[in-house]
């Protein structure tokens, strides 16, 4: 079944391609910049988003074929509209070492094991916890804020090597987390590279 865009949507998104050209991107790199965007209206993401074409087009088969999702708070839950996640965060505990979020990232790992879509937008230290883990993500969107720990984390995501969307800079937060997989989401199940129909608003 096709999302309905509303007609504000639409409009929002006509005034940000006014404004940024990213006809030049690749179909889920563009989708997902756009939305990340469209979602925070800081058309500096734009630069500081770094994403993996060929990353994206393995997790938005996986993401429609029904791999897991699981996201770090409930806030993030909250912006993912078309498909169920796993939140642990109301079970974690905290310990000396290891942070509520970092608790409830092992709890979620222990859930739904490897393969799964990972969505951070809040805590460094759940994404921290996560690179730890030997979880073989379909995909990582590491996108916590905050002045400490979000920069690094996010760094540490990049060396490592898996499949990830991240940015350099500091900020990020749920909306932005939830928004980069929501553009996975919204995007036909069946990929054209010359697709730029409303649909993958």
């Amino acid at each position: 079944m096709n999302r309905v865009v509303h007609p504000i949507e639409q409009e929002s998104f006509r005034r940000l391609r006014a404004r940024l050209d990213t006809s030049h991107l690749p179909p889920l790199t563009r989708a997902v910049v756009e939305r990340v965007i469209h979602s925070s209206a800081d058309l500096a993401y734009a630069e500081d988003l770094v994403t993996d074409e060929d990353d994206l087009v393995e997790a938005h088969a996986a993401l429609h074929a029904g791999a897991p999702v699981v996201v770090d708070v409930e806030m993030v839950a909250a912006g993912i509209t078309r498909r169920e996640t796993v939140c642990r965060l109301k079970d974690a505990r905290s310990g000396p070492g290891l942070t509520r979020s970092a608790h409830a990232i092992r709890l979620a790992y222990e859930q739904v094991g490897p393969g799964a879509l990972w969505v951070i937008g809040c805590a460094p230290t759940a994404l921290e916890e996560l690179l730890t883990l030997d979880a073989s993500p379909a995909l990582v969107i590491g996108l916590p804020v905050g002045f400490v720990g979000a920069a690094e984390s996010k760094a540490a995501l990049r060396a490592s090597g898996l499949p990830a969307v991240s940015n350099v800079s500091e900020k990020g937060g749920s909306a932005v987390a939830a928004a980069a997989l929501n553009a996975l989401l919204y995007h036909p199940a069946s990929l054209d590279p010359s697709d730029s129909s409303e649909e993958t608003l």
